[in-house]
């Protein structure tokens, strides 16, 4: 049953993750790319539950995914459906089962400070940690991508759905873009990937 999603993970997370499974009767799917998400879990009709990660993350930011949508379960079965998703309960949850994985036995000694901040007030998504993220991406297989961040001003780029933005100004966190066709404005996550245009 867990033969599949362990070729993802750390190989040293894998006994306890195998634990973890067993003890929460959970289904764990590998699927291609999701463009705008990392993994979900959901109740099926039947009344199992399972949960799904994408195939092309590292092994720490699947890792990471996994136990995320673990915590969403958890969270549900402990207490009740009426909580909101990224809620705190699902903070805590998370915090208390990500909390074994952080050590570097697991994750490599420079991204273990930068887990330790993250894992303070987990986000609904790590992407918005935008030195997590970064960090994370460094150990992805193709990383000869380009991220908004490293554009300079006026640059034109196309995201994977064939939008055309030009870069702006930095606010605090995020990054105004204009979409060409449209005029509008746009504020981006620093470290959305993008293809350069000439």
């Amino acid at each position: 049953m867990h033969a599949q999603f362990l070729d993802f993970v750390p190989a040293s997370a894998k006994p306890l993750l195998i634990e973890l499974l067993d003890n929460d009767n959970l289904t764990v799917k590998v699927k291609r790319e999701r463009k705008t998400r990392h993994g979900d879990y959901r109740m099926l009709p039947n009344g199992k539950h399972q949960i799904t990660v994408n195939s092309n993350l590292n092994s720490y930011r699947f890792l990471i995914t996994l136990i995320h949508e673990i915590a969403h379960f958890e969270a549900y079965s402990k207490y009740g459906r009426q909580i909101k998703p990224h809620g705190k309960e699902w903070k805590h949850t998370f915090q208390h089962l990500m909390l074994p994985f952080i050590r570097p036995e697991v994750f490599p000694l420079e991204l273990l400070p930068l887990l330790a901040n993250h894992f303070k007030n987990p986000k609904a998504s790590s992407d918005t940690d935008t030195q997590l993220a970064y960090a994370l991406k460094q150990f992805n297989e193709d990383d000869n991508k380009t991220y908004v961040f490293e554009l300079p001003l006026n640059q034109t780029f196309k995201l994977y759905n064939g939008r055309v933005f030009r870069r702006g100004n930095k606010r605090r966190k995020r990054i105004e873009c204009v979409e060409v066709s449209s005029g509008k404005l746009y504020l981006f996550n620093p470290n959305a990937e993008v293809e350069v245009l000439d």
